[in-house]
């Protein structure tokens, strides 16, 4: 797979502080790669080094495999750092006839396709002002689709929305996805990068924890949730192997921690069985990113 963006030992100092500290990952083509961490983590300094921005202190990036930056590499890339400032009288369609005639990017054939794109082709006579904050934050995204960029970098493109709002961003980025389009997007709401991403870095303090395929950040342990009518016997019997476990009286489950990998359904069936419980249930679950993220950083 084609590694859209390559970065290498990227450091970035304010004064005395060191807001990256040697962070090196690589976003293959065609993913949606969330970067994650903490309030101060680096993650919005880390966009900006990689969007020309801010510069970096030490260390290098490379896009679709040229290093630097240039107006054909910028064409390609689509940037949403912080909320554009769009005229609240005027529709959204001459919002983006705006933004085209500023950027270079587009004509009103192409903002009729992004329009599209983002859902707002019907709303785009609409004012700005009558949009909510879901359809303000989609046509951020249309204007930054402007140029049909093969990527899209997106800092924090659910902040501040309602439930409602979320669902449309996060369906959005899945769409975007389905065309073909590489989305790189910060992000602190961890359910919502479980739900869309592919690939992610996670970031405590400027240095990087871990990066790769969400599933493989998620499944360093075998998860094994198991039921039976006499909890507490079950307990008992697993207690005696040595296995991590975590007894939940209220969702009456015992979860089994296992070295990846070992999680032998079969094998734990029969040792039940043969020592007296009957389980009712028995399935490897896959463990929630939430849990992996403060594992990591705390």
């Amino acid at each position: 797979m084609e590694t859209v963006l390559q970065v290498d030992n990227l450091q970035k100092n304010y004064g005395p502080v060191r807001a990256l500290k040697g962070v090196s990952f690589s976003v293959p083509q065609g993913s949606v790669f969330g970067i994650l961490g903490p309030n101060g983590s680096g993650k919005t300094t880390l966009l900006g080094i990689v969007t020309d921005i801010l510069k970096a202190n030490k260390g290098s990036y490379l896009w679709f495999g040229d290093e630097g930056s240039s107006s054909h590499q910028r064409r390609k890339i689509g940037t949403l750092l912080e909320t554009p400032n769009f005229y609240t009288y005027m529709s959204g369609q001459d919002n983006l006839l705006i933004t085209s005639a500023i950027s270079g990017r587009g004509n009103k054939t192409e903002i009729e396709e992004v329009l599209k794109k983002v859902n707002l082709f019907d709303r785009r006579k609409n004012a700005f002002k009558s949009y909510s904050l879901g359809m303000k934050q989609r046509l951020a995204i249309a204007a930054a689709l402007l140029g049909n960029p093969g990527v899209l970098v997106l800092d924090e493109p659910t902040n501040g929305l309602d439930p409602v709002g979320i669902a449309e961003i996060r369906n959005l980025i899945m769409e975007l996805k389905g065309m073909g389009h590489t989305v790189i997007m910060a992000s602190h709401l961890l359910d919502e990068v479980e739900k869309v991403c592919t690939h992610a870095a996670i970031l405590k303090q400027g240095e990087l924890i871990t990066t790769g395929p969400v599933e493989e950040i998620m499944m360093d342990e075998d998860l094994v949730e198991l039921c039976a009518a006499d909890l507490d016997r079950l307990y008992g019997i697993l207690t005696v192997k040595g296995w991590k476990l975590v007894k939940d009286d209220k969702a009456h489950t015992v979860m089994m921690y296992l070295p990846k990998g070992e999680a032998r359904l079969e094998e734990i069936n029969k040792y039940c069985f043969d020592n007296g419980v009957v389980l009712s249930q028995l399935v490897l679950r896959k463990k929630r990113l939430e849990a992996r993220f403060f594992e990591l950083t705390n």
